[in-house]
């Protein structure tokens, strides 16, 4: 598609990468885990909540409460509100939304803010009223969860394409094997290609380690003016460029490809690169599908390519396309829409040299990209950005 004129998001940086370590399971509720978020930004930017003029939340666990009823929980008192119930591509588009409010005037110093809890029963109760399409078309026959969607989606890309499981495993085993340089990911013993071909079978094709795990966590980052960073004298990266894109392709039958075909060419233009000058790339990865539908749309190969492309590749962070850095959500945990930060926050620690996992050497540029809202039979939201050290 023909690049379009876009306007750049000079002026706007990103710091202050926050992690809440995740747990399995949490008696804290949604909001405790925000305010977590939240308490690490303002301590690690030096500031105060009466600083912060910005916020954007994303979260499946917070109801009935939105960003509005979260203000006054923690009381802040913003003039730029935003609640983003994206899913897997709620980091991207918060960045971008806060970016610019923050070009606009609206805001000088915006926390994007995700986060989860996860009860025992937590996971079970999302799946029966995640949409109207779970609770009419999926839930009541018995095929809640993204998981059937996945198997259909993996089966039709493997016959179309010619993927085999063993491609998927390798994604897996080296996301599993960045993770055991951060501390704080959820899977901590290594994970071999046999141990994943012979993994018992979820919904087949899906086997048990192309599966997240559930958690809960909290992830989060602040968007500001670069002479404020400075001012304060913060780490940060300059987002380069940025897309979103819903409900793209609607006809297709079965979703081979996501948004971001759409506006990868404004994407790479506004960046001012090309695919191949990144340093490493953060895909969403609830399921190994869609870690090379994303590889494909986003230009780093043609259609249909992702698995010879990989293969040629070790994406372990000493490897030659470092890829999910930290183990991504397969390894590291998927604390609900936090899975949508967990990877714009990893590149933003990799290119500041904030690094909690094993730095990737040289990282200066940053892929992120996010997928989310399986609503019955495919994703509806796609959001990428390129992410550049100062």
């Amino acid at each position: 598609m023909r690049a379009r004129s876009v306007r750049s998001y000079e002026d706007v940086v990103i710091a202050v990468p926050v992690s809440v370590p995740y747990v399995r399971y949490s008696q804290e509720s949604a909001h405790w885990w925000i305010a977590a978020a939240l308490r690490g930004l303002v301590k690690g930017a030096g500031i105060t909540p009466g600083d912060i003029d910005g916020f954007t939340v994303s979260s499946f666990s917070l109801a009935p409460d939105t960003a509005v009823g979260l203000t006054q929980h923690l009381g802040l008192c913003p003039r730029f509100l935003e609640h983003i119930p994206m899913g897997g591509a709620s980091g991207v588009v918060a960045a971008r939304r806060a970016a610019r409010a923050v070009q606009a005037g609206d805001a000088e110093i915006v926390a994007c803010v995700a986060g989860d809890t996860n009860h025992i029963d937590s996971f079970r109760s999302l799946l029966g009223s995640f949409s109207r399409f779970a609770l009419e078309a999926s839930y009541p026959y018995g095929a809640g969860g993204p998981n059937a969607s996945f198997a259909l989606l993996t089966d039709g890309y493997m016959r179309r394409y010619g993927a085999t499981r063993e491609d998927f495993g390798r994604i897996c085993v080296a996301q599993r094997a960045n993770a055991l340089t951060y501390p704080q990911a959820i899977m901590k013993k290594p994970l071999s290609l046999e141990e994943y071909m012979s993994a018992r079978p979820i919904a087949d094709p899906v086997h048990l380690f192309d599966c997240v795990m559930p958690v809960a966590g909290a992830e989060a980052f602040l968007v500001m003016h670069e002479d404020t960073a400075k001012e304060r004298g913060l780490p940060y990266a300059r987002l380069a460029g940025a897309i979103e894109r819903h409900n793209a392709f609607p006809e297709d039958p079965l979703q081979m490809r996501g948004g971001w075909e759409l506006d990868v060419a404004d994407l790479w233009s506004a960046a001012g690169c090309r695919p191949d000058a990144v340093d490493l790339v953060q895909t969403y990865d609830d399921y190994p599908v869609i870690v090379m539908m994303q590889i494909e749309d986003l230009g780093l190969c043609g259609k249909g390519e992702a698995a010879e492309f990989l293969r040629g590749h070790d994406l372990t962070n000493a490897g030659t396309l470092p890829h999910n850095t930290c183990g991504g959500q397969l390894s590291a945990g998927q604390a609900g829409a936090a899975g949508g930060f967990i990877g714009f926050v990893e590149a933003l620690r990799q290119v500041t040299g904030q690094n909690l996992a094993a730095p990737v050497a040289g990282a200066r540029r940053a892929l992120v990209s996010g997928f989310g809202m399986v609503n019955y039979d495919r994703g509806v939201c796609t959001a990428a950005a390129v992410l550049e050290a100062a």
